[in-house]
């Protein structure tokens, strides 16, 4: 789906009025960014979402998508290295999965251990998680 496709939907459900008030942006700004950029024979401009992957792109940087992620309510994680032919790799990646899955339950035990877990602690405890995910896509693609 492309970013204007994407705004298109959210605008029938969020009014693009309400959107220009909150942004403090002209309303026609919010409605071209709904349609399809002029670079794809249309009237419409980049829009922020377009911007962002641009960023992204330039920086090289994911840490841009955990903040997006974050401030949506959840968290990025990033497709794993899909070098694993099939079958070849099956057992060394379920072999992954289930160390991954190890090592989240240590972080965790270890967080638990005096019945607090601190905001250092939640973060590890997130990372490893994601870490747990990202290994199990990569075994899923095997």
């Amino acid at each position: 789906m492309r970013s204007y496709e994407l705004l298109r939907d959210v605008f029938k459900i969020t009014s693009p009025k309400k959107v220009s008030d909150d942004m403090s942006l002209s309303l026609s700004m919010i409605y071209k960014w709904a349609q399809p950029p002029e670079t794809e024979n249309g009237s419409g401009t980049i829009n922020p979402l377009d911007r962002i992957e641009q960023l992204i792109q330039s920086t090289r940087d994911a840490r841009l998508a955990q903040w997006v992620s974050e401030r949506a309510g959840g968290f990025h994680i990033e497709n794993p290295d899909s070098n694993w032919p099939h079958p070849f790799y099956l057992i060394p990646a379920t072999n992954k999965v289930v160390q991954e899955f190890a090592d989240l339950l240590s972080v965790i035990a270890n967080a638990a251990s005096d019945n607090h877990i601190s905001s250092d602690e939640a973060a590890t405890i997130r990372k490893t998680w994601e870490q747990l995910k990202s290994v199990t896509e990569g075994f899923v693609q095997c």
